[in-house]
C-alpha cells in the first residue's frame, strides 16, 4: 500500500522569511517533526468526512521561526478509511514510515483512540514504552469497537503491547467511573488531578522527562467562547497552561510521538484555531530546546537520611533537574522535582518513587 494515496497535501500559504511556514517542507526527512492532520472523529460519535485545517495551518504558519533547526513537514491532511479500523491501519503505515526516519510525527485531530494507532506503531519499532496521556477521562471499557472509550483497556490488554509507564494527567473525579481509577491505581501507574497541574508545571514535569509517547485529549482544556474540543467542559487547564505543558512534552529527552486528539474541527473560532497553532509551536520549541542539550551531562549527589535509612537524589547541574537513584546509569534513577527532594529532607518521602 502506497499510504500517499491517502494523503492531501496542503496547499501553499504566503508567508514572510521569518514565520515558520517560510520553512516548512511537504516530505517526511530524517530527524524532523511531520504533522499530519486526521479528520475521522467517528470514535467519538462524529464522522468521518475530511474537514478543512486550512484556518489552523494559517494561524501555525505566521508564527515565528525563532532559531529552529530541526526541519518541519506538513503531510497534508489524512483521508480517513471506510471503517474506523482502516483509518488506524493507514495511520500506522504513515507513522511507521516516520519512525524508519527517527522523525517525530504529531498527529493533529481525530478522536483520542488514535493513541492507540501511536501506541502500535511505536511498538513495534520498540519496547517498554513510556507513555503519558493528558486526559480527563480515564475509560477501560471493554468491546471490539475500537473508540475512545476501549482504546486504553486495548493497550493494556494486548499481548504483544509493551508497556514500561503509563502516566494520566489531568483527570477530574466529577467525571469519571471509579472503577477505572481504581484499576489504573491497583497497577501502580500514577495519575495525576486537574488541580496538580494548574498553575505551574514544576510538580508534573517528571511525567514527561522520559515519555516516549505523549497524547493529548483537548477535552482536558477549557472551553472559551465557543467549545474548543469534541466534548467541550467548563473546567480544564487553561490556554497558558497546555502551551506551557506543550513544551514540557517537546523537551522529553526520548520522545518518538505525539499525539493532539478530539479537538473541535467544526469550530469557526479563530481564537480556538489560534490555541491549536500555537499549542504546536510550543511543542516545536521544546523539541529544539531538547536538541540543543548538551549530551555529556555531570550530577550532584545529595543523601537523605529517613528513619535510619538512606536516601540518593541527583541534580542535573546542566537543566537543574532531579532524580531520584544512585545509579551510574541516569536511565535507571527515576525523574522526580526539586519539591521531592525538599520533602525528603523533612522526612517525607514520595511514595511514587520507592514502588518500583
Amino acid at each position: 500500500m502506497d499510504f500517499e494515496d491517502f494523503i492531501i497535501s496542503p496547499r501553499n500559504f504566503k508567508t514572510e522569511s521569518w514565520q515558520i511556514g517560510n520553512r516548512i517542507t511537504k516530505e517526511i526527512k530524517e530527524d524532523s517533526i511531520v504533522l499530519l492532520f486526521v479528520s475521522d472523529y467517528r470514535g467519538v460519535g462524529g464522522d468521518a468526512e475530511v474537514q478543512d485545517f486550512t484556518a489552523v495551518r494559517n494561524e501555525f504558519y505566521k508564527l515565528s521561526q525563532m532559531d529552529f533547526e530541526i526541519p518541519v513537514v506538513d503531510l497534508g491532511d489524512l483521508v480517513s478509511g471506510k471503517s474506523v479500523q482502516d483509518t488506524h491501519y493507514i495511520l500506522q503505515e504513515v507513522l511507521s514510515a516516520c519512525h524508519y526516519k527517527r522523525a517525530i510525527p504529531v498527529i493533529v485531530g481525530g478522536s483520542n483512540d488514535f493513541a492507540f494507532s501511536l501506541f502500535s506503531a511505536l511498538n513495534f519499532h520498540q519496547k517498554n514504552i513510556n507513555y503519558t496521556q493528558i486526559s480527563n477521562i480515564i475509560s477501560l471499557q471493554q468491546g471490539e469497537t475500537i473508540n475512545e472509550h476501549t482504546f486504553l483497556g486495548k493497550i493494556f490488554g494486548a499481548k504483544n503491547f509493551s508497556i514500561n509507564n503509563y502516566h494520566h494527567l489531568g483527570y477530574q473525579k466529577h467525571l469519571n467511573e471509579m472503577d477505572s481509577v481504581r484499576l489504573i491505581k491497583e497497577v501502580e501507574f500514577d495519575i495525576i488531578r486537574l488541580a496538580e497541574m494548574m498553575n505551574s508545571t514544576e510538580k508534573t514535569e517528571p511525567f514527561f522527562r522520559k515519555a516516549d509517547l505523549v497524547t493529548v485529549n483537548c477535552d482536558a482544556v477549557e472551553s472559551f467562547s465557543e467549545p474548543f474540543s469534541m466534548n467541550p467542559q467548563v473546567n480544564g487547564l487553561n490556554r497558558r497552561e497546555i502551551c506551557a505543558y506543550m513544551k514540557e512534552i517537546g523537551l522529553s529527552e526520548n520522545l518518538k510521538s505525539v499525539g493532539i486528539f478530539n479537538y473541535n474541527i467544526y469550530s469557526e473560532n479563530q481564537l480556538n484555531h489560534q490555541l491549536l497553532a500555537q499549542m504546536l509551536w510550543y511543542l516545536i520549541e521544546g523539541i529544539n530546546i531538547q536538541h540543543s542539550h548538551p549530551k555529556e551531562r555531570h550530577y550532584e549527589l545529595f543523601y537523605v537520611l529517613i528513619d535510619d535509612r538512606q536516601y540518593a537524589f541527583k541534580r542535573d547541574t546542566f537543566s537543574n533537574l532531579w532524580y531520584f537513584g544512585d545509579d551510574e546509569n541516569i536511565e535507571n534513577c527515576i525523574p522526580c522535582s526539586r519539591k521531592d527532594f525538599d520533602e525528603a529532607k523533612k522526612g517525607w518521602l514520595n511514595a511514587r518513587l520507592t514502588k518500583i
